[in-house]
């Protein structure tokens, strides 16, 4: 049995424990210039990681600065699979203005298209505009987009899959009562469904409360087994194989 971890954040204390793990690939992904930088890295240092670049909204200020130089980093690593993380986060109120954001978004969208890779969505507190940049943009016509650390409710998820994307779990699945995750999972086709931890973040149950690695994409994956009634070994390998043919990586 072997899991994918489709988005994590990786530190040096890491590798050990994942490499005695059944993580078998993990998609680094990068927030900013220096992040992506560093996913370049990963991606050299071990043959088990992919990555990513990206400017998530946070770091919207910076586009400016930095979007030739992550177009740069996709171009020259044949390692780099995606654009991520990108989108809107409505959430803190010191992150950049809501239209420096939708610039930044709407650019790297476009950045996407003309490098013909997949993107990877982070959208908190902004459900709708999420959406409707992604449809406005023809993104779902022109690239494959993943819902990365799914929030959002059943309905939005249909939504999602009705346009073709596709949908990342994390560990808060395993929070207790989180019934709207568990409606999601019930609801989406396995086919359409990815595993993630966003180590170090969002650790799952029943490690809740110390710092998340991608060894713990498994405990994500067990949810998802019983709420889908399936074994899982199943769910590790549709959500592995998920993985791949998201980020169109081969012969793993």
């Amino acid at each position: 049995m072997k899991f994918f971890d489709s988005h994590c954040h990786l530190e040096e204390g890491m590798i050990p424990v994942i490499q005695e793990s059944e993580t078998k690939l993990v998609m680094n992904i990068g927030c900013d210039l220096k992040s992506s930088i560093e996913s370049v890295a990963w991606t050299k240092a071990f043959d088990w990681v992919y990555g990513t670049v990206g400017i998530h909204p946070e770091f919207a200020n910076e586009l400016d600065d930095t979007i030739d130089k992550i177009e740069k980093l996709a171009r020259e690593n044949e390692k780099i699979m995606a654009i991520g993380e990108i989108g809107l986060d409505y959430h803190w109120e010191e992150n950049p203005e809501r239209d420096v954001q939708r610039r930044c978004f709407a650019e790297q969208i476009e950045l996407a298209k003309k490098l013909e890779l997949p993107i990877c969505i982070h959208s908190r507190d902004a459900d709708q505009e999420t959406m409707d940049i992604l449809k406005d943009m023809k993104s779902f016509d022109n690239i494959p987009v993943l819902m990365h650390c799914f929030s959002g409710s059943e309905e939005l998820a249909r939504q999602y899959i009705k346009l073709g994307a596709w949908i990342s779990i994390a560990g808060p699945v395993t929070y207790k009562n989180n019934r709207k995750t568990i409606e999601v999972v019930s609801s989406t086709p396995l086919e359409r469904l990815l595993v993630e931890t966003d180590s170090p973040y969002l650790t799952p149950e029943p490690h809740r409360g110390h710092s998340n690695t991608p060894a713990n994409v498994k405990y994500t994956a067990a949810k998802i087994a019983e709420i889908k009634n399936i074994s899982l070994e199943e769910t590790a390998e549709a959500t592995y194989n998920n993985a791949c043919r998201f980020y169109c990586i081969r012969n793993n």
